[in-house]
């Protein structure tokens, strides 16, 4: 059975933490060694949006999009 996916970009509609790391494209604007720790970081400092099921963090790509959305508009109000 194929996995479901979004229609506008190609990601699942619950991403496992491989699968955010690409969406937000951190290994193109994080010099960081380990991609989990910037992930945390989003996590603890700034709300990145997560759910978790069985012990597994999963992102949700719209509240993904949402929270992207919301720290878009934050910064251009700067």
């Amino acid at each position: 059975m194929e996995k479901e996916k979004s229609q506008i970009d190609g990601f699942p509609e619950i991403m496992v933490q491989s699968e955010l790391i690409e969406y937000l494209r951190i290994p193109e604007v994080s010099k960081a060694d380990n991609y989990d720790n910037v992930v945390g970081n989003l996590k603890r400092m700034h709300d990145l949006p997560c759910i978790h099921i069985c012990k597994q963090p999963l992102y949700p790509i719209d509240a993904v999009r949402r929270w992207v959305e919301e720290k878009a508009e934050k910064e251009q109000r700067k």
